[in-house]
């Protein structure tokens, strides 16, 4: 049942590439919604549609059909600025690739976003040390990415994605690139991030990964075709 009070909702909603005779439906009529402080895995193998299905998410793209509200509101009745305020203020992203510059150090990394909130080079500069030391870098402020193991720039890419404070974490792939060892790392950043109160979103192709997260959402050509609640609490028993 679709409820568009929740932190997150779709409906119906459609991506199809080349209508007509030789269309790809990206997304086939998927519905879901996704309260606040949930840890949802949405997993599936590749083209299944849950990477485009990020990105309406994320508000990086729109669907052909459907409707989407966040937060309450109607994203397709919001324009380019509010879009844009919502993906600098509401949402935190987190990429398979860490997509850091390689040219600023860790602290640099994290601070260059939130120069486009127009805030003070003190506050940047205490936001960004607060996010490091929340995914354990205090003592990596000044490495550049070259200096630090996959691990670690996955975990800057992490405190970037959170310093301006979002209430949402969409973290696509985020161990995709990662061994299994610098990989479970990541997966208890995220995990605390969670219990500390975040809503999770979490897109994957590995099934270990996903019986981490408290929902599996599992995507299959474009349509969601299993929505299971693990039931775990935050204290990670079962409930």
């Amino acid at each position: 049942m679709t409820d568009v009070n929740s932190m997150i909702c779709v409906q119906d909603v459609y991506k199809i590439y080349n209508p007509g005779e030789n269309e790809v439906r990206a997304l086939d009529g998927v519905s879901l919604c996704i309260q606040e402080g949930e840890f949802v895995a949405i997993v599936g193998h590749s083209g299944s549609g849950k990477s485009t299905l990020m990105n309406m998410l994320g508000c990086l793209d729109s669907p052909t059909f459907g409707r989407y509200w966040l937060d309450g509101k109607e994203v397709a009745l919001l324009d380019d600025d509010e879009l844009s305020s919502i993906r600098n203020e509401e949402i935190g992203f987190v990429f398979q690739g860490f997509n850091l510059i390689p040219s600023l150090n860790a602290l640099e990394n994290v601070e260059l976003p939130l120069m486009y909130r127009r805030l003070t080079k003190d506050r940047r500069r205490a936001l960004a040390l607060e996010a490091l030391d929340r995914v354990g870098l205090s003592a990596r402020i000044h490495h550049r990415p070259v200096q630090m193991s996959g691990g670690q720039q996955q975990r800057v890419a992490i405190a970037r994605a959170i310093a301006a404070r979002p209430p949402i974490l969409l973290a696509d792939e985020p161990t995709g690139n990662l061994d299994s060892g610098s990989g479970g790392d990541v997966m208890e950043t995220l995990g605390q991030l969670w219990q500390e109160g975040k809503t999770v979103i979490l897109i994957t192709h590995d099934e270990g990964i996903a019986s981490q997260a408290e929902r599996v959402v599992r995507v299959q050509d474009g349509r969601v075709v299993q929505d299971e609640v693990r039931g775990y609490g935050k204290n990670g028993t079962a409930e």
